[in-house]
């Protein structure tokens, strides 16, 4: 059966490293880690559930410095402190052959004084996300910059001491490798800001910063892949021209994969309606083979996986759907199509690993968009998951 498909055949990027399968768990938030960043017994049995399968297995985002947590329950990679925990899910994600990738972010002014403590969050520049009770952040200043760099290449380091495969930076989903390179969130005049040049400044240097531990520190081969969300709709706001170019810089930087995070793979520009080109497709144009590119966004059968893959995209990521059924990949190899779960219920919960605090998560987002009735009561819920890939 395996033959069927082209996303279970293995891929081998330039650096050597073959992974097993075309198919790919995006890091998704499930908000289940200790008060203070640790990695929990709870997202250990999770991990342990849905991984194995997979040819990798995206690890949630976790924060490289302390002033760059992002939401509650999230872990923490910025402290050597958090080792133990982090050499536990590295192992215990690396099962039948699949790959464990950490994604490490700064959430910058995604972020507000409660979850940080009473600490003012930090961006680019003092501008406030347009969202409902966003704060003003703090602009960063040169030294602080530099240090947040730098951060990102400590982290580095410690996957790799951890025994993770690789990294991914979160420079997607409004987070501050992104605001550095926005418009709106970047307002600077030196030359951190201004011309499109300086806007990838940020992005560029943290990848160099995650090159240079990689070079000192990762005596086996190691994955290092970025996220990238291609639009946004504030004005002035990340276009798909700029983001093009930026990917053109991308594709030619020492990572091995490009991410591109979109709630529907197939999706056209949000700000351009009279364009139906899908974006994963100009941004497959726009890298022109120098990397392999993930796509994601309401992949859920195996029909949706191999739509992609024929259209020439290396990879592609199931969220929602590897919460309902982690066994997925198995089914397909075995030609067990028709007992894919894609649907789950509250009485499924614990055989999946999801607990309380992931499941409020889940509603939480459900609620934001739409897709359940947040009046319904839990104990009805019987629904498909549904909300946004990869936060």
């Amino acid at each position: 059966m395996t033959e069927k498909y082209n996303f279970l055949k293995p891929y081998t990027f330039k650096n050597g490293v073959t992974i097993k399968n075309r198919i790919v768990i995006p890091p998704m938030t499930e908000a289940a880690a200790l008060e203070n960043g640790a990695v929990s017994q709870d997202e250990l049995r999770y991990f342990d559930i849905h991984t194995g399968g997979v040819g990798m297995f995206i690890i949630p985002t976790m924060n490289v410095s302390d002033d760059g947590k992002g939401f509650e329950g999230e872990p923490s990679v910025a402290s050597d402190k958090f080792m133990p925990g982090l050499k536990k899910l590295a192992s215990t994600v690396k099962q039948n052959g699949t790959k464990a990738i950490l994604q490490i972010f700064h959430a910058g002014r995604m972020s507000n004084s409660k979850i940080l403590r009473g600490v003012q969050p930090v961006s680019a520049s003092a501008v406030a996300a347009l969202r409902p009770n966003a704060e003003t952040p703090r602009k960063l200043t040169e030294a602080e910059i530099e240090q947040i760099i730098d951060d990102f290449g400590q982290a580095t380091r410690r996957a790799i001491q951890a025994g993770f495969d690789g990294i991914e930076l979160h420079g997607a989903n409004t987070y501050l490798m992104q605001q550095f390179f926005s418009p709106h969130s970047n307002r600077r005049t030196d030359k951190w800001g201004g011309s499109l040049e300086n806007r990838m400044r940020f992005p560029l240097a943290v990848i160099k910063s995650v090159h240079d531990a990689v070079e000192k520190y990762a005596a086996d081969k190691f994955i290092v892949g970025y996220r990238i969300s291609p639009e946004e709709i504030e004005e002035p706001g990340i276009r798909l021209d700029d983001t093009l170019k930026f990917i053109d810089v991308l594709a030619d930087q020492p990572i091995n994969y490009l991410h591109v995070s979109m709630g529907y793979a197939w999706r056209t520009s949000l700000n351009d309606k009279s364009d139906d080109e899908p974006i994963i497709l100009k941004i497959k144009n726009a890298v022109n083979g120098r990397l392999p590119i993930i796509s994601v966004g309401s992949v859920e059968k195996p029909a949706d996986a191999e739509k992609l893959i024929n259209a020439g995209i290396d990879f592609t990521a199931i969220g929602r759907e590897s919460i309902r059924d982690p066994k997925w990949v198995q089914k397909v190899e075995l030609g067990q199509e028709n007992s894919i779960r894609y649907q789950m219920s509250l009485a499924e919960l614990d055989e999946l690993g999801v607990n309380s605090a992931f499941l409020d998560f889940l509603y939480a987002l459900h609620a934001d968009l739409h897709l359940v009735d947040y009046d319904q009561p839990k104990d009805d819920f019987d629904k498909q998951l549904g909300g946004v890939e990869g936060n």
